[in-house]
């Protein structure tokens, strides 16, 4: 008789149950219920020591914790990959996985329509200053003042350059969804120029000409240990004054205490944010004010995305059971071979 091999799922699942299903047809599905790190780290030389596969979502580091070098090395040798449920990746230290041959998949493209969707609907509320007039329609100050509530006039899209920093899948999505609202021009900075058949009309330039020409920038960039806060101070210094700033991607690739300086000083005119650096604990200072359109992480938060997100993941691991590989290797581990 063949023992079926086992998946270790960290993390709920909200939609994709007919998938996990189909999955224990060739599989034993373990749900994971260690309350917290220092049990997991436990567990997995006891009752998970035999997984090979693990799923995990974006939540589940409530239970765990970072899948880190310390975590990473306590994991059990039978581990063949680990599934994340994100197009992100930046709770799994993708390069410590390496030696343990261990493959690390993603949910690379399923993401970018959602995304984008939020990332356009908060930059044209932020260059139009709707999250003041928001926060003044609740506050009781439109009947003393009739006009707007009192909020400061703000700005249309017409004449206004879009400063793309990340033109990947998500970045190319949110341009093609902002070239009918009448932008008159866009600009990208990218590691490498694309081929021009993938710029849609954006033109590449240097990281301080993005900064010093751009009305409004548009953050599309992963976590990594490059890009945590990129936009710090220095980089704040050098744009454009009046700038609006959006940012879909990841929260510490800007570092707040400099971002809350140059959004009160006036030098960012107003900021659209979905996401924050210490997720869920946000800075209230920051998100409190005025000129910031904030929402909790909302970017892919809706039953068709997160269903198939789900149901991707699943499909992960049905086919490295099969195959022996992830469907979607992150770029960390692309080439390498990590056959057991």
């Amino acid at each position: 008789m063949t023992t079926k091999p086992i998946v270790l799922r960290l993390g709920s699942v909200s939609y994709a149950q007919e998938a996990w299903k189909e999955l224990e047809k060739i599989a034993t599905v373990v749900v994971a219920d260690s309350p917290n790190r220092e049990q997991f780290l436990k567990d997995l030389k006891g009752k998970y020591s035999n997984v090979q596969y693990i799923t995990r979502t974006f939540a589940s580091a409530n239970q765990t914790g970072l899948f880190d070098k310390e975590l990473i090395d306590q994991l059990p040798d039978s581990l063949i990959a680990i599934a994340h449920n994100g197009a992100g990746y930046d709770q799994v230290d993708a390069h410590s996985l390496i030696p343990k041959k261990i493959q690390l998949s993603n949910v690379p493209s399923l993401v970018d329509n959602a995304t984008a969707d939020t990332h356009v609907f908060l930059l044209l509320g932020a260059l139009r200053n709707f999250g003041d007039g928001h926060h003044r329609l609740l506050d009781g100050k439109w009947p003393s003042n009739p006009r707007v509530a009192g909020a400061e006039v703000a700005n249309d899209p017409e004449g206004k350059t879009v400063g793309i920093v990340g033109l990947g899948g998500i970045g190319r999505n949110i341009l093609k969804k902002l070239k009918p609202f009448g932008f008159e021009k866009f600009i990208y900075h990218n590691r490498n120029r694309l081929p021009e058949d993938q710029e849609d009309g954006a033109e590449y330039v240097s990281f301080d000409e993005l900064l010093a020409k751009s009305d409004i920038i548009s953050i599309n960039i992963p976590l990594n240990p490059k890009t945590k806060h990129l936009f710090n101070e220095q980089v704040f210094e050098k744009v454009k004054k009046g700038v609006v700033i959006i940012n879909t991607a990841r929260g510490a690739v800007i570092d707040e205490t400099a971002f809350i300086k140059y959004l009160k000083n006036g030098t960012i005119r107003a900021a659209g944010l979905d996401v924050l650096e210490n997720e869920p604990n946000a800075n209230m200072e920051l998100v409190s004010l005025p000129n910031v359109l904030a929402l909790p992480h909302m970017g892919t938060h809706s039953y068709e995305t997160i269903k198939k997100m789900e149901e991707f993941v699943v499909e992960n691991v049905k086919t490295v059971i099969e195959t022996g590989k992830v469907i979607s290797i992150v770029p960390e581990q692309k080439g390498l071979d990590l056959s057991k």
